[in-house]
């Protein structure tokens, strides 16, 4: 049986996770306590009807949630298949995501959402290390989510395939925190100064023509290739299932989607399982 545990910071998206799950398939269940994981999990692989579950754990469950890394550690010693999905999101936007729906944070109840989230994060920290998967939600959407959920569980994927989460953005909105490597394509000229181009995204045919034009362009995406078939063996002999590569440029709407798309289609070209988002191509849009 696959064995998705989910997990994460109150107002990341862990409902809506878990909602998304139950639609590829999933059994689910919400809020279940660290102590009944193993046992829930050893029902379920007696009953053949049951091949893939994901299972939320997180610190409403409160002072049972201390337990959760003693159950990873013991699934782990029982050798039972499973995956960690962690997700995260920005404390300014967890802050407002808790006032848009007016709730009480779990951990402090009669105080202030921040001192709630820096207690969280503190007992999370442990988890977050032992993560498969970390999914930053700060600038997604519930639609971008289920996407992004999709991509990642589809059913037409090996369970312990490797995933390349290959992400632009823009420098000025933020550097992308989840990502485990930052690539920074500024130095390429930028098509945005460029009245014909300057409305166009890194999607367009005339944007990647633009682009590409340029040999520290191809001679770039080359080596970051040539890096990645080098190091990917590595992370997979360290216990690694996905990677999370961010592109960046200035405004993330041109340079870094152009160089994304093309090492995403290289990627998957290459046998690799791959997935991508754009975190800020809308963004950059001024006249």
């Amino acid at each position: 049986m696959e064995l998705i545990i989910v997990t994460g910071m109150s107002g990341a998206g862990k409902s809506e996770t878990i909602h998304a799950m139950e639609d590829l398939g999933y059994y689910c269940v919400d809020n279940i306590p660290p102590q009944l994981i193993l046992p829930f999990v050893e029902l379920l692989n007696m009953e053949s009807k049951f091949t893939k579950a994901a299972l939320v754990s997180d610190v409403r469950v409160g002072e049972f949630f201390d337990d959760l890394v003693v159950a990873i550690e013991n699934m782990e010693t029982k050798k039972i298949n499973f995956k960690i999905l962690f997700l995260e999101a920005d404390d300014q936007v967890l802050i407002s995501r808790y006032k848009a729906s007016r709730r009480k944070h779990p951990l402090s109840p009669t105080g202030r959402i921040e001192d709630g989230i820096k207690k969280e994060r503190e007992k999370l920290a442990p988890i977050k290390e032992k993560a498969s998967y970390t999914m930053d939600t700060t600038h997604t959407t519930a639609k971008e989510l289920r996407e992004s959920l999709k991509t990642l569980f589809t059913d037409n994927r090996e369970p312990n395939a490797f995933l390349l989460n290959i992400t632009s953005f823009g420098f000025k909105y933020g550097i992308c925190v989840d990502a485990d490597l930052v690539f920074d394509v500024r130095f390429l000229p930028n098509p945005f100064y460029i009245k014909e181009l300057k409305h166009l995204s890194g999607s367009d045919e005339e944007i990647r023509e633009y682009v590409f034009s340029f040999p520290q362009a191809n001679a770039f995406l080359k080596q970051l290739e040539e890096m990645l078939e080098f190091l990917i063996p590595f992370y997979i002999n360290e216990g690694k299932s996905q990677l999370i590569i961010a592109i960046g440029c200035t405004g993330g709407r041109h340079r870094s989607v152009a160089i994304s798309n093309k090492l995403y289609h290289d990627m998957k070209a290459g046998g690799y399982w791959a997935s991508i988002e754009h975190r800020d191509i809308e963004k950059d849009t001024r006249k």
